[in-house]
C-alpha cells in the first residue's frame, strides 16, 4: 500500500558490486550492501493484534516515593556508556551513564528545546553522581544536542555519537536533525570521571531522500520529521559496526497510497548504516530494517542486541504516533531475526513488549533494553487524571511540573524466549544491570 523510489532500489540485483567511495558525509545508497537487506514492513493488522495484559503492563510508578537523579536538573532519555558488545562498559570500577537534561525550573513540554547531554558515575551502579556537561567547550554541534548512544573502545578511547539538532548560532529554532560524533579519552581518579582531548566533531549521516526522508520532503504536508537517536552495534557474527537510528520513509505525502487515506503521513523507519572507516566517523547508508508506513509517525531510540542466535531489535513510541484507526499504547516495541538486515517478525505477534497501565498511560518512556534483560527508562508525566499528551501541554507550567517525574524509573526485568517476551519483575529506581 506504499510506494517511493526508494523501493526500486530493493530490486536491485545483488550481482552488482561496484559504488562510489563517500566523498562526503552525507547519505548515499549502497548497491554492494544491499545484498541480503530486505526491510520489513510493520503492518496494521499487526498492531490491530496488541492486547495489554500482565505479561507486558508494567507496574504503576509512584514517583512520590523515588529520588531524582539531580535536583538541579530534569532528566529524560538515558543510555550507559557500553563496550563494543553492548554491556554497559566498567572503567577503573566507575560506572557512567548520559542523559537529555535542563534546568528544573525549565517548563517540560519545553525541555527538547534547550536540551544538554550530562553525564553520570558511579561505582555501585546505582548512587548517581553529577559529571557535568559532556560537552562543555561550545563545540557540539546544533543548536541542541538529543539522544544518542556512547561507546568505550579497547584502546579506552570514548565515541560519542549524538543528534545534532538545529544549526548551531540560529536566530529561530529549527528541527533539522544530524547524526553526530565526537571522541574523547576518559580520565578517572579516586572521586570523579571526566573526558578530554576532544576530537572535532563531524556530521556522520544526513538523509538524501534515497531511503530516508529529507526535511524538504517532510516539510510537503508531514505532521513531524525524525533524523534522529544513533545507536551503535556490533555484530557478533560478522565484527561489522553499524549504526540504527530513527527515521521515516522518504518521499513526500502526494507519493503515498494508505488505506485508509488518513494515515499517509505516517512513515515511521528504522534505519541502518555500515561503518567504512575504523575511525568510526564515516558511514554508508543501508535500506531501513524496518518499515511502519500507514500504521506509526515515530519509532524513537532504536536499539538492538542479541540473544542466542537472535536479533532484538527494539523502539519506544507514542500512543498518539499510530495512525487513525490503530489503538495502541505508549510503550516498548520489538521485532525480532536470525539475520541482521532482514527476516524480522513482531514479538508476541504484534510488536509490544511494555505497555504503561490504561491508568497511567504516559508514565514512562524512552525504555532500553540491556543485553541481560533489564530495562532502563525515565518517569514521564504521572497520574494525568485523563488528560492527553496534548492537553498535558496545554496546563500551567505548574500543573507540568508537578505530573513531571524528569528521574530515572525503577527498571524492569524482561525475558525473551525465541519470538515471546513478558515482564518478570521491577527491579530498583535506575539499575542498568
Amino acid at each position: 500500500m506504499f510506494w517511493n523510489t526508494k523501493n526500486a532500489g530493493k530490486m536491485l540485483s545483488a550481482a552488482v558490486i561496484g559504488f562510489s567511495a563517500i566523498l562526503a558525509p552525507v547519505i548515499s545508497s549502497s548497491v554492494f550492501a544491499q545484498e541480503t537487506a530486505a526491510t520489513f514492513d510493520w503492518t496494521r493488522e499487526d498492531v490491530s493484534k496488541i492486547k495489554m495484559n500482565e505479561e507486558n503492563t508494567a507496574p504503576v510508578i509512584n514517583k512520590e516515593k523515588l529520588e531524582e537523579l539531580s535536583e538541579d536538573f530534569l532528566v529524560w532519555d538515558t543510555w550507559p556508556l557500553q563496550d563494543r558488545n553492548g554491556h554497559p562498559a566498567v572503567v577503573n570500577g566507575y560506572k557512567v551513564i548520559f542523559a537529555l537534561t535542563v534546568p528544573s525550573d525549565v517548563i517540560p513540554g519545553k525541555r527538547h528545546d534547550t536540551a544538554e547531554i550530562r553525564y553520570f558515575y558511579a561505582k555501585d551502579g546505582k548512587s548517581w553522581q553529577l559529571g557535568g556537561r559532556l560537552f562543555d567547550d561550545g563545540k557540539a554541534l546544533g543548536s541542541r544536542q538529543w539522544a544518542g548512544s556512547a561507546m568505550i573502545d579497547k584502546d579506552g578511547k570514548v565515541h560519542i555519537f549524538y543528534t545534532a539538532t538545529g544549526r548551531k548560532n540560529e536566530n529561530k529554532l529549527t528541527y533539522e536533525q544530524r547524526l553526530a560524533t565526537a571522541a574523547a579519552d576518559i580520565v578517572t581518579t579516586n572521586a570523579s570521571v571526566a573526558f578530554e582531548n576532544w576530537s572535532e566533531h563531524k556530521i556522520i549521516l544526513e538523509p538524501d531522500g534515497e531511503y530516508y526522508q529529507t526535511e524538504s520532503q517532510s516539510n510537503q504536508g508531514e505532521s513531524s520529521y525524525a533524523f534522529r537517536d544513533p545507536y551503535f552495534f556490533q555484530d557478533p557474527k560478522s565484527g561489522q559496526e553499524y549504526i540504527l537510528f530513527e527515521a521515516n520513509s522518504a518521499g513526500t505525502l502526494s507519493e503515498r497510497a494508505c488505506q485508509p487515506d488518513s494515515s499517509k503521513p505516517y512513515n515511521a523507519s528504522i534505519g541502518i548504516a555500515k561503518a567504512s572507516s575504523d575511525s568510526l566517523t564515516e558511514f554508508e547508508a543501508l535500506p531501513p530494517l524496518l518499515e511502519a508506513n500507514c500504521v506509526n509517525d515515530e519509532l524513537e531510540r532504536p536499539s538492538i542486541i542479541v540473544k542466542g542466535n537472535q536479533y532484538y531489535l527494539f523502539a519506544k513510541t507514542h500512543h498518539e504516533k499510530f495512525a487513525p484507526g490503530l489503538d495502541a499504547p505508549e510503550g516498548l516495541y520489538g521485532f525480532m531475526s536470525g539475520s541482521l538486515l532482514s527476516g524480522y517478525k513482531p514479538l508476541n505477534g504484534s510488536g509490544l513488549v511494555i505497555s504503561n497501565p490504561k491508568d497511567n498511560p504516559y508514565q514512562a518512556y524512552s525504555w532500553m533494553v540491556m543485553p541481560n534483560g533489564t530495562v532502563i527508562s525515565f518517569v514521564n508525566y504521572v497520574h494525568v487524571e485523563g488528560k492527553d499528551i496534548q492537553q498535558i501541554g496545554e496546563q500551567t507550567p505548574d500543573y507540568q511540573k508537578d505530573h513531571f517525574g524528569g528521574m530515572l524509573a525503577p527498571s524492569l526485568k524482561i525475558s525473551m524466549a525465541d519470538d515471546k517476551t513478558r515482564i518478570l519483575h521491577e527491579k530498583k529506581q535506575g539499575v542498568f544491570r
